[in-house]
């Protein structure tokens, strides 16, 4: 198969406002006034908690299976990656633009090592997003030298921040309201 160069020029431009979109949302997540949509959505934590926990295992499976040349599973463990990883976007972007901010309870030698995780998450989340999408544009349009040699660099940060997701829900799980 030939690279579509045409589609992912396309699609890199697409990843861009997309991420671009999406870092500007999660900037803007602490507006003062919280609109009422007449929804509690204080239950959404746990939930896109456990969406991020299944990435990482979804990550983990799709390692496994290139690591055995098994391109069919691996590309069905990425899409699934993909998509939970949008739920848990639209989740976690409903939750924080309508639900007061929870601030970490904990005290003590805990408290350093949550923030050390909060702020490497945050910062590895939002500096990851776009190499996630163009690592999944060069397999999706044929550059397949191109996304190998990216997932090998790009993996290891998506999967730190899956995992370090639902470390930091727990984390922080005693101090919600």
């Amino acid at each position: 198969m030939q690279p579509n160069l045409v589609l992912a020029k396309k699609m890199n431009i697409a990843a861009v406002i997309i991420s671009v979109i999406v870092l500007a949302l999660v900037a803007g997540l602490r507006p003062d006034n919280k609109p009422d949509f007449g929804v509690d959505f204080s239950f959404l934590p746990p939930v896109y908690s456990t969406i991020n926990a299944i990435v990482a295992c979804c990550l983990l499976l799709a390692l496994v299976q290139i690591k055995k040349k098994n391109i069919v599973a691996h590309q069905r463990y990425i899409y699934v990656s993909m998509a939970l990883s949008a739920l848990f976007l639209i989740l976690y972007v409903i939750y924080h633009f309508t639900t007061p901010e929870t601030k970490y309870c904990g005290e003590g030698m805990i408290r350093p090592i949550y923030f050390f995780i909060l702020i490497t998450h945050i910062i590895l989340a939002a500096l990851t997003l776009p190499f996630i999408l163009f690592t999944f544009i060069r397999a999706y349009t044929g550059q397949y030298e191109a996304h190998r040699k990216m997932a090998k660099i790009v993996w290891p940060f998506w999967f730190y921040v899956a995992v370090t997701g639902p470390i930091i829900y727990l984390m922080l799980r005693p101090c919600y309201g």
